[in-house]
This record gives C-alpha cells, structure tokens and sequence, in this order.
C-alpha cells in the first residue's frame, strides 16, 4: 500500500533505511514544497540494500531544514520492509524496479501500486526524474537513460560523463516516467563506499537548483555513450559459484572487476564442469537468447566472441538469482 504525505514524517530524517520502517508503514510518496513548480521526482529504495539514494535525500533535506527548496520535491521511498532486513528484496516479493508501468511480472498489487506513483506524478506535471540506486560489483559511478533525447543527456551528464542507454528490462522506474519528463537511474557504486553520498545529494541538489534544460547540445567530447546489448543470466537449474569446480559453472574470483573494461574475443570468464551441458542465458532487446552469438564455450572455457563491456557483474550469488548475472554493452555513437 502506497502512503502519500503532504510533510515529512515526525523523525524521518533521523533514521537510518533499516529504520524506516518504525514511521512508514511501506511504500511512501512525500511531497514537499519549493521556490519552482514542477516538482522533481526522486526515488530511492526501490532495492532496499542500496541506501546511498537515501542518504543522499537525508543530507539535502537536512540543509534545507529551515530553509525553502529551491523547487518542490516528491520523494519516493520505496521497499522499507526489504530496508529493514539490508536485502534487495525479499523472497515474497517482487523487485521493485520491475513493476513499473510495462511490467511484464504478474505482481497486480505491485504494479497497481506503482502506477498510482506515476497518475499522481503526472497530475503534477514532472520536471524530472531521478531513481538512485547501488551496484553489488565493482563498478564507476553513471547514468543510464532510456531515450537518446538531449533533455535526458543533458539530465545523465549532470552526474556522469558515462552514459548508457538500454530499453531492457521492462518495468523499470526510468522508462515509465521517460514518458512524463526527461529521466534518469544513476548508479551509485556499491553502499557504503567514500564519496557516493556526497555524489548522488550534490546530483540531487543540482536538479532541484535547474531553472530548465540547455537549449544546447551536450557537446560530443563530454559524453561516453554505451548501449546494453544482452542480459545474461543463470538458468534456476543451473549450479554455479566462484572458483567452485564442483559447480555446472564455475566464474573466475575475479569476475567483478571485469566492469565498465572491453573484454575481447577468448576473455575467460568462467569454465562448464566436465560432462555438464550448462550455458549461460543472454538475453537480447527483444527477449531473444542470443548466447551461442556471444560466448564460446570451446574446451569448457566461457569466452567471448566478440569485444564487449560488461555492467553490473557481481560476485553476490543471492542477486545474480533474484536479477542477473550481469549486462552486455557496447559502444554507439553520439546521436
């Protein structure tokens, strides 16, 4: 259930994500009034381990305290009761940033839920849009985008000269309001890291002090644009661990820092155990398995095809089952 509030909560500031729970009952939408109308949406929490989104709404919130917000403010704290037990979700749950309207899951409560977010945000006519979130892998901080408009690079290069563009999956927070207002999820790093707070409130903070977008373009030099190409995930009945040879699939240590790094043909990522038939399962835009496209699996090594980035590995085997593995990309052009 969706609580809306025109105020902060009595002590909200004051707590910690594993704490929110003890004032908000679950979801919450909080609108707050500034100095320029429409107001800019930010959503925090919608995994509920990755606290630095809402860390980072504490520390602009509490500078502002006595203060009016230079434009008004609704802020999304999404999964507390997942916050509460420091996991992305929890078992009877969906991920919360895969029921946006679009969804393809079958969570009609959830997803009821989140259109709710998105009417009463239109009804308020957007400015822009934030969803903050943590990386489980070793990964830089950047933005990513679903559309290639100017309004959403000029929007990402706020925070980051690393762009990427993806239109999968579905049901994320970006794409549904991408029809509102210019939008963006920007990635953090991994919780609890030196500078990620203070990165994602001064990007907060830059968005609440925007009068409008540029009427310029975002300049070539400062962008580095990428598009997710695959989604590679671990079949359920697949077994694997991390430098385990007893597992169907066994990834290198050191998979994670593999990140935002051009892999090339005959990279090692992993190898099959001897006499298991396991692949991996690589998803493209259109929900296809391209896998046999883009990985080898010649003598029972996992490797490239091709030269390819990956996003998002991680070594946390609890996430690569609830989400994935990791994302493929690639360089594009600027637009």
């Amino acid at each position: 259930m969706l609580t809306q509030f025109d105020a902060l909560p009595p002590g909200l500031l004051e707590l910690p994500a594993s704490r929110l729970s003890e004032v908000l009952s679950g979801p919450a939408l909080i609108h707050l009034p500034g100095r320029r109308m429409p107001p800019l949406f930010v959503s925090v929490l919608l995994h509920g381990n990755e606290d630095t989104g809402w860390q980072a709404a504490q520390s602009v919130l509490r500078k502002y305290a006595a203060a009016e917000l230079p434009r008004a403010l609704s802020l999304l704290i999404g999964n507390v009761e997942a916050a509460r037990s420091g996991l992305r979700r929890l078992d009877a749950q969906p991920d919360y940033n895969r029921v946006w309207p679009g969804s393809e899951e079958a969570w009609p409560a959830e997803r009821a839920m989140m259109q709710q977010v998105v009417d009463a945000m239109r009804a308020r006519g957007v400015f822009a849009s934030i969803d903050i979130h943590n990386n489980t892998g070793l990964n830089p901080h950047y933005a990513c985008v679903n559309r290639l408009d100017q309004d959403f690079l000029h929007l990402a290069t706020l925070f980051s000269r690393i762009v990427v563009y993806f239109t999968r999956p579905r049901g994320v927070q970006s794409v549904a309001f991408a029809e509102l207002c210019p939008a963006v999820t920007v990635e953090c790093g991994k919780p609890g890291m030196p500078g990620s707070v203070e990165h994602a409130a001064d990007f907060m903070e830059a968005c609440l002090h925007l009068a409008e977008f540029p009427a310029h373009r975002v300049a070539p030099h400062d962008v580095d644009l990428f598009h997710t190409v695959a989604t590679v995930k671990v079949p359920e009945q697949v077994s694997f661990g991390f430098d385990a040879p007893d597992a169907d699939i066994s990834f290198v240590p050191g998979l994670d820092h593999f990140n935002f790094r051009e892999l090339v043909h005959g990279d090692l990522l992993g190898r099959v155990r001897q006499g298991s038939s396991a692949r991996l399962q690589v998803l493209d835009e259109s929900s296809g398995d391209i896998g046999e496209r883009l990985f080898d699996y010649h003598q029972g090594g996992i490797t490239l095809k091709k030269s390819l980035m990956p996003a998002m590995l991680t070594r946390d085997e609890r996430v690569i089952r609830q989400d994935c593995l990791c994302y493929l990309m690639e360089r594009i052009p600027y637009p």
